[in-house]
């Protein structure tokens, strides 16, 4: 089987150069089967672990890897020193081809089938019954301390991880510096990356890296399984059998809330936080999954005969024929409109109980939000409980954006700003939206282009949750997009 196929480098900070953004149908047309296309870009102010991945249907299932951006040569860590590198990456597995698992939902209008494993590292683990012999592993030196580069690129799930007894320090998330944050677990939502500390202070034994899923869904709706590797100090003995770590329960909200809320960026002087401190564009949208009445004539798989959605201020988005930026870039009309709604077009309770029918179903429409160059943004993403209610994580490409603000219920646009963090908030690309709650995130809109916003679940994606800014130009040459470049696939 031939796939079109685009790759995106996920976070990377690159200025002027969306051609390389690699997302179909947003920023380039596919790349066609026998094709090539060679992206061009640069990464500023970006230092720690990010990662790329395919960007079109569920491609990135197994089309995924690391990127690891060093400190400039001269430069240190602002951490302390390492004795080596181990790079961790989460993904999701189904023993059908992901595809057509993304392709039946589609025209069935039912959610997906649920995967079959998760895996670290492209292995299940020995929790499985299949993959114990090739249980991905590694060795450390007992005293040393190592630095983990976590990759959550699993498609539908968000993740708890631990090593067994030992103690972690999160030192970076999405190649942003934090102060150092101990703890003993970390959560990780699909997108997102993390830079770890762990020093092998354990007795001399096998002990087990562990990932499980975190829902609010009840059992049987999500991949409920854990996978696992082995961490193995020098001089173990080789029969001995390794130590499990206990993992919160899948939908222990509280250690979410609690890993989320202390992290803090660095704020150093060689990594100074700039937090927008005045806004230009305030914008408040709606996140949430919805029901659409069948066509006539279809039987669809959904609840009660209907069809699954998602939207962003009632809009489900539509991915066009032809990319946006092109479409933007050489004025080609018809292909999108620029009214997405600045607010949810109807105020109500939107993480009350029995929600109105009425507000359940969104429109289609492929609509744009147009910013100045340097225009100050914030961004409230507000989670609904309509049909079901979900912790959404969500993604700004082109973009890291300051997290000023978090909280359960609806977002009060008069209270909750005095109690944003402007101080010393963290910066990410990709953010956890609370299951009933809301997030807010800042950012300077200082490169040009257009940039796709939008849920990292890729069921959720699938079905329309996403919107995407179209950042003009600025004055000068710098501050201008560059022309696309001679090899750029087109539609």
């Amino acid at each position: 089987m031939r796939f079109v196929v685009e790759h995106v480098r996920h976070g990377v900070r690159q200025l002027r150069t969306g051609w390389a953004d690699g997302v179909g149908y947003v920023t380039q047309c596919p790349i066609q089967p026998g094709g090539c296309y060679t992206h061009r870009f640069t990464i500023t102010g970006q230092e720690g672990t990010l990662w790329w991945h395919a960007h079109d249907s569920w491609l990135r299932a197994t089309v995924h890897g690391a990127i690891v951006i060093y400190p400039k040569k001269g430069s240190l860590y602002p951490f302390r020193k390492h004795h080596g590198e181990i790079p961790i990456i989460i993904g999701e597995w189904w023993n059908r081809d992901p595809i057509s698992v993304v392709n039946q939902a589609l025209l069935t209008g039912a959610a997906p089938n649920i995967s079959n494993a998760f895996t670290i590292n492209g292995q299940p683990g020995d929790l499985y019954p299949c993959s114990a012999p090739e249980t991905f592993r590694v060795s450390v030196q007992p005293g040393k301390t190592y630095l983990l580069r976590i990759v959550n690129a699993a498609l539908n799930d968000e993740h708890f991880f631990k090593i067994a007894n030992h103690e972690l320090t999160v030192v970076a998330v999405d190649a942003c510096y934090t102060k150092p944050y101990k703890t003993d677990v970390l959560f990780m939502a699909p997108g997102q990356t993390a830079d770890v500390l762990f020093t092998a202070n354990q007795p001399v034994g096998r002990y087990y890296m562990a990932a499980r899923a975190y829902s609010t869904q009840q059992s049987g709706f999500f991949d409920n399984t854990t996978t696992t590797a082995i961490l193995e100090y020098l001089g173990h003995n080789l029969s001995t059998t390794p130590i499990l770590p206990n993992l919160p329960f899948y939908n222990d909200t509280a250690t979410v809330t609690k890993f989320s809320n202390g992290l803090r960026s660095l704020a150093s002087k060689e990594h100074p936080v700039e937090v927008p401190q005045k806004i230009n564009e305030s914008i408040i949208s709606t996140v949430g999954l919805g029901l659409l009445p069948c066509k006539p004539g279809q039987t669809c798989g959904g609840p009660n005969g209907t069809r699954v959605t998602a939207s962003m201020n009632n809009i489900s988005f539509v991915l066009p024929t032809i990319a946006l930026l092109q479409a933007a870039y050489f004025g080609i009309n018809g292909v999108f409109t620029t009214d997405f709604p600045v607010n949810p077009p109807v105020v109500f309770n939107y993480t009350g109980q029995n929600i109105p029918r009425s507000l359940w179903a969104p429109i289609y429409g492929t609509k744009l939000k147009v910013v100045e160059y340097n225009c100050t943004v914030q961004m409230v993403f507000q989670a609904t409980n309509i049909f079901v209610a979900d912790n959404h994580p969500m993604h700004l490409h082109g973009y890291s954006f300051y997290v000023v603000g978090q909280g359960f219920g609806n977002y009060n646009p008069e209270t909750d700003p005095l109690k944003f963090n402007l101080v010393d908030p963290p910066k990410r690309n990709t953010v956890g939206v609370p299951v009933n709650g809301w997030t807010a995130i800042r950012f300077k809109a200082d490169n040009p282009g257009v940039w796709f916003v939008h849920c990292h679940l890729d069921d959720h994606l699938s079905w329309g949750l996403n919107m995407a800014f179209l950042v003009k130009n600025g004055p000068g040459y710098l501050a201008t997009l560059e022309p696309p470049p001679p090899d750029l696939p087109w539609c």
